[in-house]
Formats: structure tokens, sequence, C-alpha cells
């Protein structure tokens, strides 16, 4: 690209997604005076039935192999459109610390609550053998009872649970066991389409956080992205309030490393942009973020850039970049992220990483992410694996068909960047690896001046459009299947923009918003 800061260069370092697992915590009462008892009810299954649990129609059952202790375990299946999850609503104490857990088996099975009255909880693992689920929560000043479930995942095997213990102090009655699953379900993003890759377990601890429970909120059914520069480089030079409307989400351009913490971000105005702005403050740059916030769009902190070279390889290292991170959006009003980190990363850590960040954030996060075109052509590489791996967390991955050459696409054909067939081909292969296809948007240059190649007219976006979510106006490529929730399009930066009439923002922005 022919910013300073955002380029492209090939990556081809390729890793595996390790599924993660949460080691036990301690459990602790909820009450001085308080007897801690076992508040499960049938915890291990040792009735030989269902009894106080209430499942998903037909996946669940009783088994007497596998176990954990005892003679019996629970059994369930999901399916493509269910995750095979069974609830218990457990009467509680206001304003009381609980300790929940469960030995389970089976790939990405999750335990958690809702109805906490504070922050619901969850935690999951992936692993053949058995191993215990743990976490911790408060309840809130009027909560009487909450709801714990498990789960697994869309389309994947069978799981398997046994031993589910909730300590602290009993509640004053118990509640009844529900009838359907609670409607604040576990996440509600689509299945994978093809199963995750196999793993070793990992060799530094394993997280103590989850990935959230809702999928994050977004402004429309197709999304547009611009990123905004944080830096001089002949382009217009804007201050957020100065961006198009047609943006729905803002990426700020870059986080950058922070020297005294690895895997760690930071982030500061440009002195050289603030003064060519007239003096744009810290002040003024969190006030309109604020408004961009008012008119209903995301603002996020993008990290990397073509030098943000930022490592989180580590345990650690996620830990700070999650904590870092963090301190960002509090500190800015940024909505999440965005992981544009063109010098590679760790898809086992950066998922950690992410999956922290969001559980800290809430429902409202959101996630970004421009992997250049080489990082997302088969499930094993970098950039797409880390994306499968936070898909439960993802809005949208907005691939960068620019500066690539000529690759393979879906079909095994070979197209050129800047055509129809390059476009609809590169996100073919992206949904089909398993990302759902609103979660998958279309990158171009905002203009000829913004990347060394790759630069298109407004028509060829939208004839790609048109031939990925409807079937008409494509090249020699047309997709077997038809995907109308494409996700969007995306351009580098909303200052190249601003300097080319707003060309992308006036056209790509009204076609994307006029799709049904």
């Amino acid at each position: 690209m022919a910013s300073p800061r955002r380029a492209i260069g090939a990556v081809t370092a390729c890793a595996t997604v390790i599924g993660l697992g949460v080691a036990g915590l301690a459990a602790f009462t909820g009450g001085a005076s308080a007897d801690t008892v076992n508040l499960v009810a049938n915890p291990g299954f040792e009735t030989g039935t269902l009894s106080n649990w209430s499942c998903s129609a037909g996946t669940a059952s009783v088994v007497s192999s596998p176990v954990h202790s005892g003679t019996h375990a629970l059994s369930a299946a999901p399916t493509s459109g269910d995750t095979a999850q069974c609830t218990q609503t457990i009467s509680v104490q206001p304003n009381s610390s609980y300790s929940l857990s469960s030995w389970v088996q089976g790939p990405y099975v999750y335990l958690g609550t809702s109805g906490d009255g504070t922050t619901d909880v969850s935690t999951w693992s992936n692993s053949s053998s058995w191993n215990q689920l743990s976490t911790t929560f408060k309840t809130g000043a009027s909560t009487t009872s909450v709801t714990i479930y498990l789960h697994g995942w869309y389309g994947q095997g069978a799981y398997n649970a046994d031993d589910v213990t909730l300590s602290g102090a009993a509640g004053a009655t118990t509640a009844p066991p529900t009838t359907a699953p609670p409607t604040t379900a576990p996440p509600t993003t689509a299945p994978p389409t093809t199963a995750p890759p196999t793993t070793a377990p990992p060799t530094t601890a394993p997280p103590t956080t989850a990935p959230p429970t809702t999928t994050p909120p977004t402004t429309g059914k197709h999304l547009v992205t611009g990123y905004w520069q944080d830096f001089d480089n002949g382009a217009t030079d804007q201050k957020i309030s100065d961006v198009n409307s047609a943006y729905d989400i803002i990426a700020v351009s870059f986080a950058t490393a922070d020297p005294s913490s690895t895997g760690g971000i930071t982030f500061s105005l440009d002195p050289t942009l603030q003064s060519k702005l007239g003096g744009y403050t810290d002040a003024q740059f969190k006030a309109d973020i604020a408004a961009k916030h008012a008119a209903g769009k995301k603002v996020v902190i993008s990290v990397g850039g073509q030098n943000g070279t930022i490592s989180v390889a580590s345990s650690a290292a996620a830990t700070n970049f999650a904590n870092s991170a963090y301190a960002l959006m509090q500190t800015y009003g940024f909505d999440g992220v965005d992981i544009d980190l063109e010098n590679g990363l760790n898809p086992t850590y950066m998922a950690q990483a992410l999956h922290s960040l969001a559980s800290k954030a809430g429902s409202g996060f959101v996630l970004t992410m421009a992997p250049q075109t080489i990082d997302m052509l088969s499930a094993g590489s970098d950039y797409l694996a880390t994306a499968l791996a936070v898909k439960d967390v993802l809005t949208i991955v907005n691939t960068q068909y620019y500066n690539s050459g000529s690759m393979n696409g879906c079909d095994g054909g070979v197209y050129s960047q800047g055509t129809v067939d390059f476009i609809t081909s590169m996100v073919c292969t992206a949904i089909q690896a398993g990302l759902k296809p609103a979660q998958v948007g279309i990158g171009v240059p905002a203009s000829s001046s913004a990347a060394g190649s790759g630069y298109v007219a407004p028509s060829v976006v939208e004839n790609a459009l048109n031939c990925i979510a409807k079937g008409t106006n494509c090249g020699t490529y047309k997709p077997t299947t038809l995907w109308p929730s494409i996700g969007g399009v995306m351009t580098w930066s909303t200052a190249w923009d601003a300097k080319n009439g707003n060309q992308f923002a006036l056209n790509e922005g009204a076609f994307v918003h006029a799709m049904p």
C-alpha cells in the first residue's frame, strides 16, 4: 500500500488452532454464616434420567459410559442447528459469591450461567479426555435464582458432562427446572460448515476467560468499513467528525506495540496530524467518537499495519494484549478492535487474547480483521485459522483484495486481482472454510493512490456483490451457492476516499445499504 504504515508483504506462516481449556478455580462461599453445599439437583445424573434438567429436544440422554465418576453421565449430541443445551434453574442468595464447575469431554463443551444479575459467565474446552471446567460469579442485589447451562457446538460431535457443582449459599426455596433453554442462550452464530482443526493440548497455561455468550451487534444488514489515518501521507487529513456518514465502522489506524509490555498495545494521536488539523486534541477526538456513536456508528482501534509488529505468542502476552486493548477502549470510547497484523500472528494466543477481550468488553464488542489475500487461502493460514477460532465473537473479516497479484480461487482456478472473478472466488474460499457469509467483507482501495495495485472501479465491486448475493453480473466464475447475507465492503482509507471526492462512500455506501 502507498501508506507508510500500511502495506502488503507476503506472509506465509501457518498455524493450527489449538482448543483451549480452563483449569479449575477454587470454590468460595456466598455468606459468612451460610453452609456451602452443592446446589445442583441430580448433578451426576445418577438417577439414570434427566430429572431436574431441561435439554434441547431429542439431543440429550443419560449414559453409563463414558462417566467421570459414579455410574451415569450426560451425553448430548449437537445438530447443524442446535447446540444440545441442557439447563437447570437454581435458587440462590442475592449479593453472594458462587463457584460453578463440571467435568466434561468432547468438542467445544461450554459451561456457563444466565440471569446472574451482574455479569453472566461462561467457560469452554475442546478435549477428548475428561477435564474440569470452572468459573465463578457474584449474584446481583435482587437475584434469587440463576440458570446454569451446558452445551456443545453446532454440527460438532457429542459431548459428555458429569459431576456438575454449584457451590455457595443456598437460596430460600428451590426453583423448578425450566421447560426450555433460557432466551439468553449461548452463542447464536451460525454453525461451522467444516470441523475445526484437530489439536494437541497447549504447553502453556490455558486462558481463564471464555467467549461472551452473545454475538456482537452490528449496525445493519451489510456494513461499510473505512480506515481512518492517524498520520499525514498526502491524503486528505481528517478528524473523526470529517469521516463520511456512509461508513458504519471506522477503524482508527493504528495502535502500536507497547515496548514495556510483551503483547501490549498503545495509542496516541500523531502530533503532525494534530498540527495539520489545527490542534486536534484528545478531548476533541473522544468527543468525535461519541458523536459517531450517537449517529449509530462503531469506532474500533486497528492494531498493526505495515510496521505494526506486535507479538502475541504466549498466554502472558495474550493477557497483556487484552488488558491494554480494553484500557484503550475505556479511555477513548472504542467499541472494539481491528486486527491488521501484516507481519504474522499466532492463531492460538491471538484467539485467546480476543476471547479474553470480548469477555471484558461484553455484548457490544466489535471485532474486525483485515488480512492480506494470501493469509485467507486455507484454514491452516494464520489469519483464517484465527478468524475461525474467534468466529463466535467476530463481526467481519474484510480481506484486502489488492496488492495480491493472481491467486487460486475456491474452484481451483487462477484469477487476477481487479476482477469480479478474483473477488467472488476469494469470498467463496472464506465462506467454505467455515465463516458465516455475514462475517465476510470485500476490501478494496479507495483510489489508485491508496494502494500499490488492485484498485477497481465501484462497478466491479457492485458486480461482485450481485454475483455473490443474487447470482447476477458474474464473470466466468459463478458460485454454486448464493450468499445474500454477504457482510459488506471495506476501503483503505477514508482519507484517500475524501481526496477522491468520497467516491467509495457515495457509490459503495449507497449500494451496500440498499442491499436486502
